[in-house]
């Protein structure tokens, strides 16, 4: 009997034993579980934070030189157009150059460009941040030459008055190469069309707008 006690015993002792390790082992791998989760987490949380950081960064980097760019536009010049031709004028960015490409001798088209810092070589596909042109040509006949764009949905069709002149508005695709937008103004028996060629320059443009003045 003492034998099958002492027996008894030692299985006690080794289920015990046996426990405890099996215990031992859960608990050391749910540690290790817990330890490996909270890393990956805190790594997580660590790249997210550090990208969030990074993108503030580089959104007040964009505000501050977006601000420095608006800044360095001013004071703004005055453009003034052939007084033959119904003298317009209007604010441009001083950091901007023009080109008179076609001024008005014996009549004929008045045509002029303006870009930052240095004007390009004109030519119909080249994009200009403004283009004004004053042609002689019928109102009327000037806005049916967009007739098939603007049916096609290339461009799209506004009022627009300034210097309480009441004129038209084109935005679109003028051609393959010309995204922008456009004005268009009767001005005595001509046309005046200010046009920026590309979508970059749109708030300039918009801004120019409300600038116009006309001396008719």
């Amino acid at each position: 009997m003492k034998y099958n006690s002492e027996t008894g015993s030692v299985n006690g002792w080794m289920i015990a034993t046996i426990s405890v390790g099996i215990l031992f082992l859960i608990t050391t791998g749910l540690a290790i579980w817990a330890y490996v989760n909270y890393f990956d987490q805190k790594t997580d949380v660590d790249g997210r934070v550090s990208e969030a950081v990074s993108v503030a960064k580089k959104a007040q980097v964009d505000a501050d030189e977006k601000e420095f760019n608006a800044r360095e536009k001013e004071p703004y010049r005055e453009f003034v157009g052939p007084e033959d031709y119904g003298r317009i004028t209007f604010k441009y960015p001083k950091t901007w150059s023009v080109y008179i490409g076609k001024d008005i001798v014996n009549g004929g088209s008045y045509e002029a460009y303006l870009n930052p810092v240095t004007v390009p070589t004109v030519s119909t596909v080249q994009q200009f941040a403004i283009r004004v042109l004053i042609e002689q040509m019928d109102y009327d006949k000037s806005i049916t030459k967009y007739d098939s764009l603007v049916k096609k949905g290339d461009l799209k069709v506004s009022s627009v008055v300034a210097d309480g002149t009441n004129g038209t508005r084109l935005d679109g695709n003028f051609s393959k190469d010309i995204r922008g937008s456009a004005v268009l103004f009767k001005i005595r028996d001509k046309t005046l069309t200010i046009r920026t060629d590309a979508n970059t320059f749109k708030s300039d443009f918009n801004k120019l707008i409300t600038t116009i003045k006309f001396n008719q």
